[in-house]
Formats: C-alpha cells, structure tokens, sequence
C-alpha cells in the first residue's frame, strides 16, 4: 500500500529553504536546507525536494552513536510529531522524546521503535515497528513494505502516547506510572542514526503544552 498526502508534500515542498512559523494549526514544519532546526554530527542531507537522507559514512555502525542522530534543537514537554519515512530492507530508526541529555541519549527515554516489520505474522512486541522500547508492542502491523513512505504521526500529552502509523492506530496507551518515573519534561526530541540509510521527509511539530 502506498501512502500518500499530496496537498502536504506540496506545502511542504513551497516552503523548502524557508522558516514560516506555525501554520493554522499550530504545526512548525522543521526542513530547510541548513536543517537549522536541528543539532547533528551525522551525515544528513537534504534534496531540492525537502527529502532528508542519512548515508553513513564509513565505520558508522550500530545505534549507540548519539551525536549523530537529528535532534530538535528546542525541547519539547507535549507535542504532536507528525512525519514520513523511507527505509531499505531490514531498515531500522525510531523517534526519541523526552530525553534529558541528547548526546548521551540519556535513559529513561521513550522511543518508538521504525523497522522493516511489514508482512510479519504472530504477536507483535516492542522492538516491532510501532512499538514503544520496553513498554509495548503496537496494535496492528502498519508497516509499508520496505523502500515505500510512511507516515508516523505521535502525540504525547502527559503521560498519554497515540500513535498512528499510516492511518491505523498502533498506540493508545497511558504510560504505567512506573515507566514514567525520571522521564524529563520538557526533553530533547530526536530521529535515530542506525548507521543504516534512512529517508525523512514532511517532518512537523506542534507544541502542546
């Protein structure tokens, strides 16, 4: 299934190279040229049509590389993100929130797990794309196959996540108070560096609180 929204990548795609404040319903695009935005030592880079691309450099592996990964330069308590992404086979990335130190990619945090899990069959868990790191698997498997766009829209409004993943719901849960514990708020907002190619593009925000 392709997933596509014409009348926002077209918006979008007018206000490349420019910072246009919210729009009318309160969302900051957060793609320009400079990716002013964002604080990153990985190698991102963006096309004429405002698509966001990590290539790795050589030796770059593996997650733990946190410097790399693109991260809001503003922190943020609740928000909505809403953003379309593009991943190779056996692709794998996840957005970040509530992160105290960026370059540590400080623990606890909560991250909602991107993966090639399209066409997987069974129970799905929290490493499966959709899934909240160390709380819970997504509802349903929403996942484009690999090398087609998807959209990810997160909410987090207290300690409440709602999630969607191409239109279908894959979160709606209010975060067990244990879980919850020592999460900063506000904290830094980031997409993961997995060492591994990835695509961004249409990458939103909207403050809540």
């Amino acid at each position: 299934m392709r997933f596509a929204i014409p009348s926002l990548t077209l918006l979008f795609v007018l206000s490349i190279g420019q910072d246009c404040g919210a729009d009318d319903n309160g969302f900051v695009s957060l793609v320009n040229q400079k990716l002013s935005h964002f604080n990153t030592e990985g190698n991102w880079k963006v096309d004429k049509a405002g698509v966001v691309t990590l290539t790795p450099r050589p030796g770059e592996k593996g997650w733990s590389r946190y410097k790399s990964y693109l991260w809001l330069k503003k922190t943020y308590k609740d928000f909505t993100i809403d953003l379309e992404y593009k991943h190779p086979k056996g692709g794998n990335s996840g957005v970040y929130f509530r992160v105290g130190d960026s370059s540590k990619g400080d623990k606890p945090h909560f991250e909602v797990q991107i993966l090639d899990s399209h066409g997987k069959k069974g129970k799905l868990g929290h490493h499966d794309c959709g899934g909240i790191i160390g709380i819970g698997g997504p509802k349903t498997n929403a996942a484009n196959p690999a090398g087609e766009w998807n959209r990810l829209v997160i909410t987090h409004k207290g300690n409440h996540i709602h999630a969607t993943l191409n239109g279908k719901l894959i979160q709606d849960l209010e975060v067990p108070a244990a879980a919850a514990k020592n999460r900063p708020t506000p904290g830094h907002v980031g997409l993961q560096d997995h060492g591994q190619p990835f695509s961004l593009r249409n990458i939103r925000i909207k403050q809540l609180d």
